[in-house]
Order: structure tokens, then C-alpha cells, then sequence
């Protein structure tokens, strides 16, 4: 059964990134529509906001202040922010973030951001106006004059994509060069986390939750998953040795590895229904459990 279109909403101002993102967009559910490139992107964005579903913001491209304007007036989007991964928050907290050089996941990122938009705002909408709002910029709350998220749960149903996963973008049916770009990317990823795991918790974990998008909605193997983090570690090992630095710490990275499988396993929970078998999430446990006996 196919999914209803996303409308994305670009707020990209470098028009070799647009280019790129239209790249990967090109020929799935996804319409983009270049709003970047106008004289006021955030006016024109403010105008239409009856036909867009998600946002992509370029990191920097808007100050903090335009975009607490855009929060101000209750037009809130699910948002995938391109650029580093710096643990800052752009729009709001429950926004994706994707580096330029990670573009091949993009679909997923996307899926992602509606995914966690929804959760956070049908939770809102549910206790009311006073219950979802905290009062802090960047929170998303309900807004009277404009309830995305009461749209986007028509449209997508009751939690959206996140209890539909595209079987046709899981990595087993890619093409061989699409699957082999995903995985570098998420190589890619995932060597971020390592390097800011504990130099940088929270620039450690934007890449996690971009990693552990990923794998959920491309249904990546758990072992494929350690097989990633096992060749960076064996890649570092090799790298300091031959510099003739110490690298018996590099053990305390198993420690991400954990990480990752704690949030991909919370990832599968919430992915069953409230009326779904209690056993069915329990599967993904224990193969985590046994990989987490193996590498430590």
C-alpha cells in the first residue's frame, strides 16, 4: 500500500545543497519545494503553511530570533536541520539533524522527523492547550489556528510512518550501489558519534539519533550494526598503534555500541501498536543482549 505524499518545505539557501537533496529525493513520496531561494523564505513559508508537512533548514541560514518568530506564531513543522552535528537545537527539540556529507539518508531522516513531530505533538493536542505547552522556545505545542498535527495524523494515521516503515526503502531491497551508499553513510554517522561520544555528549547524541533513524526505518541488521562499529574501533586500534599512542581505551566505546542497541530496541517498542502482541519487541532484546555479551 503506498503512503500519501510529504510536501517538504526547503528552506536551504546554498543552492548546491538544494541540488543535492533534490538528488535524493528524486523519484520517491517526497515533493520539495524551494522556498530558499526566495526574498523572505520564512514569509513565504509563514503564507503557505497550509501546504507543507516538513521543513529543511539549512543550519546558520536563520537566526535564532527569525526562527523563535516562526514558534512565536505557532507554525511548527517536523524539521530536519542540514549541517554538523553540534548538539545544538536550530527550531525545536524534536527536530533531525543530517551533516551535508550524509545526504543519503535524507528519506529516512525525514520519516524520522514526522515520526517524532507526531509523538510529541498528539501528545500535546491530547492533554490540551496548557498540558503541551512548557512555556520554553522551541517547544512544540498546539496551536489554535494551526493543528499540524491533527493533519498530519489524518493523513498518515495514528503515529504516522513510524508504524509504517517503506519495506521498499529497506536496505535488503535497495540496489546493490544504493545499499552500498547507505552503509558508508551511516559509517559516516556513526564514526561522529564515536568521535564525540565522551567529548561532546550532546553532539554525540544528535548522531545517534540520526544513526538509529536510519537503521529503524531502512531495517538494518543488528549485526550489520556491530559490524559497523567493530571495523571503526579495529580502524582507530590500527591508526594509534602506528602513531605509537596508547589503545587499550578504545574498549570503553563498547559502551556506544550499547547505546545504540538500548535506543534501536526503544525504537522497536513504540514501533507495536498499544493493541499489538507484548511479545512481538522482545525479539530485538535479546539478540542485543547476546551481540553486548560478545563484544564486552
Amino acid at each position: 500500500m503506498s503512503q500519501p505524499a510529504l510536501t517538504i518545505a526547503s528552506l536551504l539557501c546554498d543552492p548546491r545543497l538544494l541540488l543535492a537533496c533534490r538528488q535524493w529525493l528524486k523519484g520517491g513520496r517526497y515533493e520539495l519545494d524551494d522556498l530558499g531561494s526566495q526574498a523572505d523564505p520564512l514569509a513565504a513559508l509563514e503564507r503557505r503553511r497550509e501546504a507543507f508537512d516538513v521543513v529543511l533548514l539549512q543550519q546558520g541560514a536563520f537566526s535564532r530570533s527569525q526562527l523563535e518568530g516562526l514558534i512565536g506564531k505557532g507554525l511548527l513543522l517536523p524539521a530536519v536541520v542540514v549541517g554538523d552535528v553540534s548538539g545544538r537545537i536550530d527550531f525545536h527539540e524534536v527536530e533531525v539533524h543530517l551533516p551535508g556529507d550524509q545526504l543519503e539518508q535524507l528519506t529516512y531522516s525525514i520519516d524520522a522527523a514526522v515520526s517524532r513531530f507526531l509523538r510529541r505533538g498528539l501528545s500535546a493536542a491530547s492533554n490540551g492547550p496548557e498540558a503541551g505547552s512548557t512555556g520554553q522556545p522551541g517547544s512544540p505545542v498546539p496551536s489554535e489556528r494551526w493543528r499540524l498535527p491533527n493533519r498530519l495524523k489524518e493523513r498518515l494515521g495514528y503515529l504516522g510512518v513510524f508504524y509504517k516503515r517503506d519495506p521498499s526503502r529497506f536496505l535488503r531491497h535497495l540496489a546493490p550501489q544504493e545499499r552500498q551508499e547507505l552503509l558508508a553513510s551511516l559509517e559516516r554517522t556513526y564514526r561522529d558519534l564515536l568521535i564525540s561520544y565522551f567529548r561532546d555528549p550532546a553532539a554525540a547524541n544528535q548522531a545517534l539519533e540520526s544513526f538509529v533513524h536510519t537503521a529503524f526505518f531502512s531495517d538494518l541488521p543488528i549485526t550489520k550494526a556491530v559490524e559497523i562499529h567493530m571495523n571503526l574501533i579495529d580502524s582507530f586500534w590500527k591508526q594509534l598503534k602506528l602513531e605509537g599512542h596508547k589503545n587499550d581505551f578504545l574498549q570503553d566505546y563498547r559502551l556506544a555500541l550499547l547505546d545504540v542497541m538500548a535506543h534501536l530496541c526503544e525504537m522497536y517498542r513504540r514501533s507495536v501498536p498499544p493493541d499489538g502482541p507484548l511479545l512481538t519487541p522482545q525479539a530485538p532484546r535479546l539478540e542485543t543482549r547476546a551481540f553486548a555479551q560478545e563484544v564486552g
